[in-house]
């Protein structure tokens, strides 16, 4: 359940981390089986449902097909991502949040490769164009975030701000779809600093980036978002078009086993 501690920290600061949530073998399982599908996906053999997204910048390292890929989508109906997005320890922090009955709707692994540009400052409710808000985001450190690898920063308290205008990341080698705030004081911003494991819990409007990776290895997460059920995408009114990203999954309790 939401602690007092957590309770506070989402309302003061719009997240809050639980450390140490997943073990080290569930990161690698959860590893390996998108390098998996990664593979297959250069193979010419589809996988169904899941979206796999080339990283636009060149990796000089790269040796092999997943190093070259910068998220894969569409993952919470794969078996071992939706065990991690239906655990009832997830759903018991989110539903304190927002409510008992939830949706699952974006799920993408970030590989993070060396030399990937980070996202710039934006808040996920500009993505969201949905009838209910808040959404709740839950960043899942596969490797550990770093300073040197392109750890996420965040600026706390921009949950309570409105929705800004986001303009396009104008960068060459931007990823598709990138957009940036650049009205606000970010000065105040703090490094979320991630061991593998380590679990972020956050508000759909706090503002938050990630930068580049500077170091010789990646930066892997696993990112799912959850929402109300029966909240409504109104993406292609407001966008002009689907976003290919999104496929909502009523969310099924499980029982936590007994002791």
């Amino acid at each position: 359940m939401l602690s007092t501690e957590h309770k506070r920290e989402w309302d003061e600061k719009g997240f809050f981390i639980v450390r140490g949530f997943a073990a080290p073998e569930a990161c690698r399982e959860m590893h390996a089986r998108v390098v998996g599908i990664c593979r297959l996906n250069a193979a010419g053999e589809r996988v169904p449902n899941v979206f796999v997204l080339p990283e636009k910048k060149p990796n000089p390292l790269a040796q092999n097909p997943e190093d070259n890929v910068g998220k894969v989508f569409r993952l919470h109906r794969d078996p071992i991502f939706k065990k991690l997005v239906e655990d009832p320890a997830v759903l018991d922090l989110v539903s304190d949040l927002i409510g008992p009955e939830l949706d699952c709707f974006v799920s993408q692994f970030i590989f993070k490769n060396h030399g990937a540009l980070g996202q710039p400052w934006h808040q996920d409710s500009y993505y969201f164009a949905f009838s209910t808000r808040p959404q709740v985001g839950v960043w899942l450190a596969v490797t550990e975030a770093t300073l040197d690898n392109g750890c996420l920063h965040v600026m706390p308290g921009s949950q309570l701000e409105p929705v800004h205008e986001h303009v396009p990341d104008r960068r060459p080698h931007a990823q598709y779809g990138y957009t940036e705030i650049v009205d606000y004081d970010m000065s105040k911003s703090v490094p979320v600093l991630m061991q593998a494991g380590d679990l972020l819990v956050f508000h759909s409007q706090l503002m938050h980036r990630s930068t580049d990776n500077m170091s010789g290895g990646i930066r892997a997460a696993m990112v799912w978002h959850y929402t109300k059920s029966g909240t409504i995408d109104q993406t292609r009114e407001r966008f002009g078009h689907q976003n290919p990203s999104h496929d909502f999954m009523k969310i099924e309790r499980r029982h936590a086993p007994e002791d």
